[in-house]
């Protein structure tokens, strides 16, 4: 049985630093001319000054801060930008065909380990072939002044498309060895996350070429293998996990995923494991009924937290950081219901939440991915027609 995941997104501050060529008045989106002032928020250990980095994104999806201070953004609907010292460039050349329909477009971004060197990022996005909808991943270099991409290769793709357009998952976290954990949702077909055939309902896990890492679960030749189940399979049983980060420190893998009416959960998908969806839930269906067998039952696993009702969870992030020691090894999860971020205290080593803080609750929109940057900051996206890329730092004179 494969070990829990170690260390994955880099977090460390690198002195390679890239040329960013300045772009045209007609091509900017935002400025730091034309956001919010700073805003000081108290929260339960430590005041937080919020900055407004830059607004007018279009449903931007995931952030991904970059070694030289500059970020890389998606948007839903098909663009991937690059924002530094406040202004947005155009959309960055070379991304296949994004299929941007319902939930599904350009979704997450995410760094090499070596990054620094090779420019190598990923990315996950819906494509469409002749029988609908599905989640693919593509490997690419970003240009060293952040305007295009190449060598674009796509990795992987999911092995069952479908008309529908929702729960297309679809975060990445790329691990220490190089190997890249992702989500995909169960497509809004419940019954696929219980099949082990099917890439829907599941955390995954690949090399970054796209090949199959001989220790995941069932890999051919794993004394686990079934003749049925994806090779690339990490874990079953997820509804619609769009947050997935791996602990810098403990090396541990956590997901958080959409309920229905209730039962957002936290998991830490363990190799081969059945998280439940949906024989198991903490939820209800929207119509008020039960949904499968209860809350617990033999074979499937209980997730470390859940919440009913729900706060509708976009992405989530292991704080590890010098800026916010109090929040040491917490998690921070992005919420879109009640348009927040969430910080769950958790004991180290028993892995127990022992308590849970709403901030920023209804101040900036809804929230749907969350970021430590190198420096111990922390970066969000709020999913609006309006978008808007947000720092959270800590206050002046706020202790320590």
């Amino acid at each position: 049985m494969a070990r829990d995941p170690i260390p994955a997104r880099q977090r460390a501050a690198n002195t390679s630093a890239s040329t960013f060529i300045g772009l045209s008045a007609a091509l900017w989106l935002a400025s730091t001319a034309n956001v919010p002032a700073d805003e000081i928020v108290p929260t339960n250990e430590v005041s937080v000054e919020v900055q407004v980095l830059a607004s007018g994104l279009d449903h931007p999806w995931g952030v991904e801060p970059l070694p030289d201070g500059s970020i890389l953004v998606t948007e839903r609907s098909g663009a991937l930008r690059l924002v530094r010292d406040g202004v947005v460039s155009a959309p960055v050349s070379g991304l296949p065909e994004i299929a941007a329909a319902g939930q599904g477009g350009l979704l997450d971004v995410a760094l090499a380990n070596d990054f620094a060197a090779s420019r190598t990022i990923f990315f996950s996005y819906s494509t469409r072939n002749d029988s609908g909808l599905g989640t693919a991943i593509a490997r690419a270099r970003l240009s060293e002044d952040g305007t295009a991409l190449s060598d674009v290769t796509e990795i992987f793709r999911m092995n069952r498309f479908t008309g529908a357009g929702q729960h297309f998952g679809s975060r990445i976290a790329v691990a220490g060895d190089g190997t890249l954990f992702f989500t995909i949702g169960d497509r809004g077909e419940s019954d696929r996350a219980q099949n082990f055939g099917d890439h829907a309902g599941a955390v995954l896990r690949i090399g970054a070429d796209g090949s199959i890492p001989a220790d995941n679960p069932f890999a051919p030749g794993s004394p686990d293998a079934k003749g049925d189940a994806a090779a690339e399979l990490w874990s079953k049983g997820h509804r619609n996990p769009q947050g997935l980060d791996i602990d810098p420190k403990t090396g541990v893998l956590y997901s958080v995923e959409h309920g229905a009416r209730g039962g957002d959960e936290v998991n830490r998908p363990q190799p081969g494991l059945n998280y439940g969806w949906p024989t198991v839930s903490y939820g209800r269906h929207y119509s008020g009924a039960e949904i499968g067998v209860g809350t617990a039952a033999e074979g499937y696993e209980q997730p470390v937290h859940y919440w009913d009702p729900s706060i509708a969870p976009g992405g989530m992030a292991v704080y590890r950081g010098e800026m916010f020691p109090e929040w040491d090894g917490d998690l921070l999860v992005a919420a879109l219901k009640f348009q927040l971020l969430v910080r769950l205290d958790l004991d180290e080593e028993t892995g127990e939440v022992l308590s849970e803080e709403r901030m920023l609750k209804g101040t900036y929109g809804r929230i749907r991915d969350v970021r430590v940057a190198p420096d111990g900051a922390v970066l969000m996206v709020t999913d609006e027609d309006n978008g808007s890329i947000l720092r959270l730092t800590r206050a002046p004179g706020s202790g320590n």
